[in-house]
């Protein structure tokens, strides 16, 4: 990070990763005109966010694997074949005439081979060969006894208990001792033993095969984002993080496990999630350094209406979702909260953050009632439905959004798009007319 870093604010670290995210530096860009096209589309989007009206209402499309059906491939070739990933996805961007670039984001099939990967299913493992995106096979990967092991060291639990259940590949590693006592000579030899076995030989050496597959995907993924900032495409740098509640609730104990948590043992799970809370700041914080990234993607899997009750939702949700949020504007990351489902009783409940200091993304939530609550604060987007663009006629699309926008334009903050990624077999007429409406009803008076 910059040398002054710890002495700025976090609007002052916001403003640096912007900068960052907008730079033209070390960009050959095609023409002039690419060249200003960058500044604008990155003006618009800085603007966007910090809750200002911009020259026009953006639009986030909903691209998902669209490019896979463009190009002509199923979703496992794309998975498997970097070559052919970043072609589908630059000929999709080069010939389609959206105001959007994308580079390849589908899982790395071979990686996840080499992993032995449990969590999801994917085309040919436990999908059919021609099958599309991937599904997670939800599961207790964590018993309710093992509360006080993730509290207690949660690395430990993590290395030796939790990464052998949903890695086969790290099956061996249940064998291995804990670093923590490692503190000088006369614990090292014992300590290192369980490495001299052939199975935990085995397992690292894989573990080095997955950094070379990634090595030769990132190189070659790569480039297709480097080509679309040649053409004036700038991009954020993000990465996801999780409520912590949600990261309990999905890959631990499970949706049954967790609902039994809150009613048996609410204050073991109280604990876990601080925990939990901690290692997401830290995780996250470091990730986007690393990489001088801006966005943290949050998508939030059970704190939508009717899952939980108003007092569950404050009392073992928001809290420690709301610490994460508040650690990652201090460092100046911009939080992107996506609301899956509806969450319009929530509404009221989590407008608590500085003015352009979060990002949500709505799902199934009135937009007019977000705009409400939150827009004067925060910058809103979504709402427009997958089963509307995939389904609907450009002009139901262009109609729709043109009442979206009216709603919810004013003032700036607002971001037109698509409330899920998810919209298979959708035309490519229907993307044109989101554009198109923010092109005509989204352009803001100067």
């Amino acid at each position: 990070m910059d040398s002054d870093w710890a002495t700025l604010s976090w609007e002052e670290k916001r403003a640096r990763r912007f900068e960052w995210y907008s730079s033209t530096n070390r960009i050959r860009f095609d023409s002039p005109e690419a060249e200003q096209a960058y500044r604008v589309r990155a003006k618009r989007m800085i603007d966007v966010y910090n809750v200002r009206e911009p020259d026009r209402v953006p639009v986030a499309l909903p691209i998902g694997s669209l490019p896979v059906e463009y190009a002509g491939i199923d979703y496992g070739t794309a998975m498997y074949d970097a070559e052919k990933a970043a072609q589908a996805w630059l000929k999709f961007s080069l010939e389609t005439g959206l105001d959007a670039f994308a580079a390849p984001n589908v899982p790395v099939g071979k990686v996840l081979d080499l992993l032995d990967y449990r969590l999801y299913r994917w085309p040919g493992h436990g999908m059919a060969s021609d099958g599309m995106g991937y599904q997670f096979v939800e599961a207790e990967y964590m018993t309710a006894d093992e509360y006080d092991a993730l509290i207690h060291d949660p690395s430990d639990f993590w290395f030796r208990t939790y990464l052998p259940r949903v890695f086969g590949t790290f099956e061996p590693f249940r064998m291995l001792q804990s670093f923590t006592p490692v503190t000088e000579l006369p614990m090292v030899t014992p300590h290192f033993m369980p490495y001299t076995r052939p199975e935990v030989q085995a397992s690292l050496q894989k573990l080095i095969d997955v950094g070379k597959a990634l090595a030769s995907w990132t190189q070659v993924v790569s480039a297709v984002g480097r080509r679309g900032r040649e053409l004036g495409f700038p991009s954020f740098v993000s990465c996801y993080a999780k409520a912590p509640f949600d990261t309990i609730g999905d890959t631990l104990r499970g949706t049954k496990g967790i609902i039994l948590d809150l009613r048996r043992r609410p204050e073991k799970l109280l604990e876990a999630l601080d925990v939990v809370a901690q290692i997401t700041i830290d995780t996250t914080i470091a990730t986007l350094n690393a990489s001088k990234g801006q966005i943290a993607l949050f998508p939030l899997h059970k704190g939508a209406d009717g899952w939980m009750s108003e007092k569950h939702f404050q009392t073992f949700y928001w809290p420690t979702l709301k610490r994460v949020v508040d650690g990652l504007i201090a460092e100046g990351i911009m939080p992107t909260l996506f609301a899956e489902g509806g969450f319009e009783t929530r509404l009221e409940l989590v407008n608590e953050f500085p003015k352009g200091a979060v990002n949500w993304l709505f799902d199934r939530t009135d937009m007019a009632k977000a705009k409400k609550a939150l827009g004067d604060r925060c910058c809103i987007s979504g709402n427009v439905s997958a089963s509307l663009i995939a389904t609907g006629s450009p002009k139901d699309v262009k109609d729709y959004c043109r009442k979206t926008i009216e709603a919810c334009s004013a003032g700036g903050g607002f971001i037109l798009a698509a409330g899920t990624n998810s919209i298979e077999g959708a035309s490519l007429e229907n993307l044109r007319a989101m554009v198109e409406a923010a092109a005509e009803y989204g352009v803001y008076a100067k």
